[in-house]
């Protein structure tokens, strides 16, 4: 059971980001404390606020790793998301909601 518990996975998030430039920006830079994205692979029972299939926010140094199958996941209570990305809304907006 994962009660409060997200399990999310950070495979296909690019550690790479651009400046407003244009210029790439390795992820092997730091700068600060820089949220990272995942998309949430699974939910337990008590979590409220996502499902199977966002996309979060959260802060890469307070997370838990994981192995399942082969493959690497992260374990996060749901008390550490930052934001919960939706699709964008029909007015406009971004669809981020914390």
């Amino acid at each position: 059971m994962l009660h409060d518990r997200v399990l999310v996975s950070t495979e296909g998030e690019s550690g790479e980001r651009r400046s407003g430039g244009g210029i790439v920006i390795p992820a092997t830079v730091a700068i600060g404390r820089r949220l990272a994205w995942a998309l949430v692979v699974a939910a337990g029972a008590n979590v409220r606020s996502v499902k199977v299939g966002d996309r979060v926010l959260f802060d890469p140094e307070d997370r838990a790793e994981v192995e399942i199958r082969g493959k690497d996941y992260v374990l996060l209570r749901e008390r550490d998301l930052h934001a919960v990305s939706a699709e964008r809304t029909s007015d406009g907006r971004t669809g981020l909601y914390l």
